[in-house]
């Protein structure tokens, strides 16, 4: 049985923080260690350049999150590690499927509409000051993504609509060159905490209030100390709800010690006293990573030869997978060319086609469309984007044996029998 695959990266942009630390590095690190999983951890760089301009800082937090990963119990030896730019694959594959992305399609990605609602509110051209980087990084992510097949891909809600991207890009390339990539499925981490910081408000670089997440003992106590809490004073009873210390101090603490702390915020505990507490339980649990980490931060040399060895590994899947799309799109060598006595097919013969996306409501849907691009039929909402791949895909394997059974989620159809006409092609079409 084949392993399912997970894969994720972080953006090499600044320096690791506690909101990193609980966010992405801990889960992705415990999840590693799942046998029936194959795990894909990336250091995206090229993602780097999109919002840096300052190449030091681009190498030295790509060094910082290795040594992260590492430190963290990160084991090289079971997952595929690897830095995004030693992959050259993986630009090559960003072009591919930029000629199969409708420009309408990036029109629509959150990150450039906000750029062009900025400039429309300042009376500025829409594009002032947006790249090209920008506008194509779901295409970038996209080949992060599909370049090794993975199955899963753990994200926060802000990235829900890249994987949706993704899966649409796939399926335009699978449909003009066959079925080449697995479609991904998000997978949302919704019981990972998102840390506030020192202000209150979320812990960010963009905010100024973050805090290093290996920041020695005495910086630790220092911005521990400065975290901003209400006028209450020592005795007077005090809400866990809203306290940037108190779910710092959830984060790390065990159930009892969280059920502790909260009974000494009712009971009126000094704010000093809380802010030691947090440190203390905080230092515990990074305090043995951070020594490993300082050890790695003074011989980079040992990462670099890691990131090379997970390179390695993951180029053993990239470089056949790209040969196998370069050949697939017409990138051949000529002696492999048809004859002259064998015409080259100069256009595909349009077939129906099922569309997965998901709606402002937050419902995933799909739907059916003929030939030509009219709506043959209309799935209901589902509350996960499994749910309803699953419909969509017994539809297609099935054909119109399955339409009775999904009766319940079909909100409509066109004429049964050109939906059942269309459906039929999906089940005879070779595979």
């Amino acid at each position: 049985m084949s392993l399912r695959r997970v894969l994720t990266g972080i953006t090499t942009s600044g320096t690791p923080h506690l909101g990193n630390y609980v966010g992405a590095i801990r889960p992705t690190v415990r999840a590693s260690r799942q046998p029936d999983t194959s795990n894909f951890y990336f250091l995206a760089d090229y993602h780097a350049l999109i919002k840096v301009g300052e190449p030091a800082r681009v190498q030295r937090s790509t060094l910082e999150i290795a040594a992260t990963w590492l430190a963290c119990g990160l084991d090289p030896d079971k997952v595929t590690f690897y830095r995004q730019s030693d992959i050259p694959e993986i630009p090559e594959l960003t072009w591919l499927l930029t000629c199969v992305t409708g420009k309408g399609l990036l029109n629509r990605a959150h990150a450039y509409k906000a750029s062009v609602d900025k400039n429309n509110a300042a009376g500025e051209d829409p594009d002032a000051g947006v790249t090209a980087g920008l506008f194509m990084y779901p295409v970038l992510m996209a080949a992060d993504i599909l370049m090794f097949n993975a199955h899963q891909v753990p994200v926060g809600r802000d990235q829900i609509q890249h994987i949706e991207m993704a899966r649409d890009i796939a399926a335009s390339f699978n449909h003009l060159y066959g079925e080449h990539f697995t479609l991904p499925e998000v997978v949302i981490e919704d019981h990972v905490a998102t840390l506030p910081g020192l202000d209150g408000r979320k812990m960010s670089k963009s905010y100024d209030n973050t805090i290093p997440l290996f920041a020695t003992k005495e910086q630790l106590r220092k911005l521990i100390m400065g975290i901003v809490t209400d006028s209450r004073a020592p005795g007077e009873p005090k809400t866990t709800e809203g306290s940037a210390l108190f779910q710092l101090y959830q984060a790390f603490a065990s159930a009892d010690e969280t059920a502790e702390m909260a009974k000494a915020y009712a009971e009126g505990i000094a704010w000093g006293d809380a802010k030691q507490r947090l440190f203390e339980r905080l230092d515990r649990e990074i305090a043995p990573m951070r020594g490993v980490y300082e050890d790695m931060m003074r011989d980079p040399a040992s990462i670099e030869k890691t990131l090379k060895a997970g390179a390695e590994k993951a180029r053993s899947v990239a470089t056949p997978f790209t040969a196998q799309l370069r050949h697939a799109v017409g990138l051949r060598p000529l002696f492999s060319a048809p004859s002259s006595a064998q015409p080259v097919k100069t256009a595909k013969v349009a077939a129906p086609s099922f569309k997965q996306y998901r709606e402002s409501d937050g419902q995933f849907y799909f739907k059916l469309l003929d030939a030509k691009g009219q709506l043959l039929l209309q799935s209901t909402g589902f509350a996960s984007p499994r749910d309803a791949a699953q419909s969509m895909t017994r539809l297609q394997k099935e054909g119109p044996a399955a339409l009775q059974a999904l009766a319940g989620v079909l909100a409509s159809q066109a004429d049964p029998a050109a939906v059942s006409a269309a459906l039929a092609q999906f089940v005879q079409a070779p595979e």
